[in-house]
């Protein structure tokens, strides 16, 4: 049996706001491409995806940027299919050296940022030159980590969030947009 039941995942989905369409996630990730482009281009990056939810941002960025890279991955969580976040987890860490690599970090949204920071800082403790990173959303609030996102597609209000790879209670990451859970 399912953890959460269909019912209560399918009326989530229903009651949800539309924060950010198909269409302005498409325009922004193009001009991310761009910036990355113009800055990234000549460097040989390792472009690192932060699993699960960088998944979705990072097949539809990746084929926007005309240069060679390489690809590695990492899974690290907080969350486990949870709605608040906890201590880190590391599932895997990458699996390419990027000792004296500019790494460019793809994940999904920079929230309060633990997740990203720690992997950011663990890039440089195993020899990259240099850490970049790129989110899709910045959700607006004052609870950061201290860590400055070089490449932002859309910001976000202070609420739960899904879609584009990001999940509600472990589903609904497919969801063709960024929607907020309806009173979060």
């Amino acid at each position: 049996m399912a953890k959460h039941s269909m019912e209560e995942i399918n009326l989530t989905m229903e009651d949800a706001d539309l924060i950010h369409s198909f269409e302005k996630i498409d325009e922004a990730m193009t001009r991310m491409a761009n910036e990355i482009s113009d800055k990234l281009a000549d460097s040989n990056p390792v472009v690192i995806c932060l699993l699960k939810g960088g998944l979705v941002l990072s097949g539809q960025l990746l084929p926007r940027l005309g240069f060679p890279l390489q690809l590695d991955y990492v899974h690290a969580t907080r969350y486990r299919d949870k709605t608040e976040g906890g201590s880190l987890h590391w599932i895997a860490r990458p699996s390419m050296s990027v000792k004296d690599r500019t790494v460019l970090l793809l994940d999904d949204i920079f929230d309060e940022g633990h997740t990203l920071a720690a992997i950011h800082d663990y890039c440089l403790s195993i020899g990259a030159k240099e850490v970049q990173s790129a989110v899709l959303l910045d959700k607006v609030h004052g609870r950061k980590a201290s860590l400055i996102v070089d490449y932002i597609g859309l910001t976000v209000p202070d609420r739960y969030v899904f879609g584009f790879g990001m999940d509600y209670k472990g589903y609904l990451r497919n969801a063709n947009g960024i929607y907020a859970v309806k009173g979060h």
